[in-house]
């Protein structure tokens, strides 16, 4: 658990007043609580963690479940309207903004979306259903993802239209 803070101590630039970051800390202290042995500690833990989840809920506006898998240097960039399904999963050097939601498409399918490494969601951007996000892909403010987006693209409008993007070198000309 101290090893993920660290990192996301780091990922937040060693800015511990983010909301971003206090929720990153009770969601790694969700995590970590499912590993406590016996199980009469565990279920103290348990307590504490949908208290303080709850609080961190109220106050930041970020609906962050310890289910969701979350790779390294996850960041939430700006807070407040955020809900994530716990049937998401997020890869290595992801960055979400206000007002996202990446969750079910309907309750009838609980699947939520799988979203890769380096990916960057833009404000009020909302992932649907049970898709797959590539690799190095931005998704634009606003945009309604209800397909699969494929490596090295961009996601933008709504419904979401995917478009290749460009290489970094051919941007800097």
């Amino acid at each position: 658990m101290f090893d993920h803070i660290k990192q996301d101590y780091h990922a937040y630039a060693g800015r511990w007043g983010e909301q971003g970051f206090w929720v990153m800390l009770v969601y790694r202290f969700g995590r970590w609580r499912y590993h406590v042995r016996p199980a009469l500690l565990r279920k103290l833990f348990s307590l504490i963690y949908k208290l303080m989840y709850k609080f961190i809920q109220i106050v930041t506006g970020i609906e962050l479940p310890c289910e969701v898998k979350v790779g390294k240097n996850f960041v939430i960039d700006h807070f407040g309207g955020i809900v994530i399904s716990g049937y998401a999963s997020f890869g290595d050097h992801c960055r979400i903004r206000n007002g996202v939601v990446v969750g079910l498409k309907s309750v009838e399918d609980p699947k939520a979306p799988s979203i890769g490494n380096n990916v960057d969601i833009g404000a009020g951007a909302k992932l649907l259903g049970n898709i797959k996000i590539g690799n190095d892909v931005i998704i634009g403010a606003n945009a309604v993802v209800l397909v699969d987006v494929p490596d090295h693209s961009l996601a933008v409008g709504v419904p979401a239209v995917i478009k290749p993007r460009r290489p970094v070198e051919t941007m800097r000309e």
